[in-house]
């Protein structure tokens, strides 16, 4: 069958797309960013990729005839306060689009919305389901909950809270039940509803067999990770409160942050498990589904990760928009340095940051993510969703990776953190072995500039360092 994939970038579609091709499916990758889509060469036989924004109607022209089927991955928790508007139009685009091709189903994953009182999010995620619902095609429709696996939004916080915090106070809302699911049999049962006319016009919530509040799951994390941990919960403690938290402690944006409280306010309960018994599936336990979660980050085998969206962070558009550095109007520190191997020196710049850190004085750059959260920025805490090797558009501690060229030995982030302008760093070893490490700052105003100098007696300590590491010499 010929599948349509949207979301082919995100959490979900990474790692939809091998099952999909496992299965002998052609398919059709729709991004926004074709920047962004890479796949292993063992898959390309059966990929294409085109480029389409859902908010713009005349893009979706591009998706050719002769579709199938289509999975409807996109969603955001967007910064906008118009969300929830762009997510109803791009879904009307894409039912009308489905309906021009004589598209048969359309899958879409959702969240589980049985609750009277819902979030902003949430009801996003129903006004999107119901506006799919009126197309022409059949439309079956996953409710998930919370999803556990290396890489999930709601994994990488469970993960950051009880491994920072060996006593938490915690808000009321970690009362809330709700019904986690492996990050595996999301995947499974997104494959098995292909073409089941079972499902065809029907919404099926989907959870694993166990039933836990958001307490019992921290407590469960623990003891998976062999962690003795205490949690207080108080009832003061305010929705903003709350989301300072999870912004301060763990890896989210506070707008993210603000998002999945207001949800975890709300219970996410199956209704049933019906979905399990037309499709087969016995679902994992939350501890299975933390242990393969780990067993997956052990083997530096991440396919995907939450922290990669575009809405983590505060780059916006395609990577094309950056990927030129400007020259006129910006500031600079430029330094080179002649390598004796440099197929070492370039594999060295693909492993910066993360645990790894920043090869000289990486304890200045903590502080530095650690103001940056001060003043509302990503901060240091998102690290990198693979050790050894970057993609375009992955996020590298508070910088966004715009180009990696292995051939060309060439590496170029551009940062997200809080800066009175824009800010690259570049990283190049020529045809003579010359290494070229180049920040450049494209300052906003007089305080960009101000900024800029009040820290050239530090970025000459730093980057004189950092070079040397790198290249070898120390």
């Amino acid at each position: 069958m010929k599948i349509l994939l949207t979301g082919a970038t995100g959490y979900i579609g990474k790692r939809l797309l091998p099952g999909l091709v496992a299965r002998g499916h052609d398919v059709i990758c729709a991004v926004r960013d074709r920047n962004r889509f890479a796949i292993a060469p063992a898959m390309q036989a059966q990929v294409s990729c085109i480029e389409v924004d859902l908010l713009d109607r005349e893009s979706l022209a591009a998706i050719p005839q002769g579709i199938d089927c289509a999975y409807y991955l996109v969603h955001s928790m967007s910064s906008s306060e118009e969300f929830s508007r762009l997510e109803h139009l791009s879904a009307v685009n894409f039912r009308g689009r489905m309906d021009e091709l004589n598209v048969r189903q359309v899958i879409y994953l959702s969240g589980i919305v049985n609750d009277k009182s819902l979030s902003r999010h949430l009801a996003s995620r129903k006004d999107v389901e119901d506006t799919l619902a009126a197309g022409k095609f059949s439309l079956t429709t996953l409710r998930a909950g919370i999803i556990v696996g290396s890489g999930s939004a709601s994994f990488e916080i469970i993960r950051d809270l009880v491994e920072k915090l060996p006593v938490m106070i915690t808000p009321a809302w970690l009362n809330t039940r709700c019904q986690p699911i492996g990050i595996v049999d999301v995947i499974e049962l997104l494959l098995r509803c292909l073409q089941k006319e079972e499902t065809y016009n029907r919404s099926f919530d989907i959870g694993g067999p166990d039933i836990l509040t958001y307490r019992e799951m921290l407590l469960g994390f623990a003891k998976a990770r062999g962690l003795k941990r205490a949690i207080i919960t108080v009832p003061v403690m305010t929705p903003r409160l709350s989301s300072y938290w999870l912004y301060f402690i763990t890896s989210t944006t506070f707008t993210l942050a603000r998002n999945l409280v207001n949800s975890m306010k709300v219970e996410v309960v199956c209704r049933d498990n019906e979905i399990m018994k037309i499709l087969d599936l016995q679902p994992m336990t939350y501890a299975l589904a933390i242990r393969a979660a780990f067993n997956s980050i052990e083997q530096n085998a991440l396919v995907s990760s939450w922290k990669d969206s575009m809405v983590n962070g505060r780059f916006r558009g395609n990577i094309v928009d950056y990927i030129k550095v400007p020259q006129f109007g910006c500031l600079s520190d430029e330094r080179s340095m002649a390598v004796t191997d440099p197929e070492a020196v370039m594999q060295r710049i693909l492993e910066i940051g993360g645990n790894k850190g920043w090869f000289y004085m990486t304890w200045l750059w903590r502080l530095r993510g650690i103001l940056d959260k001060l003043v509302g920025g990503v901060g240091l805490k998102r690290g990198r969703t693979n050790a050894e090797s970057l993609q375009p558009g992955d996020v590298l501690d508070f910088w966004r990776v715009l180009l990696v060229d292995k051939i060309g030995r060439k590496l170029l982030l551009y940062a997200e953190m809080k800066v009175p302008g824009e800010a690259w760093l570049e990283f190049h070893i020529d045809e003579n072995n010359i290494l070229h490490q180049k920040a450049t700052f494209r300052p906003r105003g007089l305080w960009g500039r101000m900024y800029w100098y009040s820290l050239v007696p530090v970025h000459q300590i730093i980057f004189t360092g950092m070079i040397r590491r790198i290249a070898g010499v120390e």
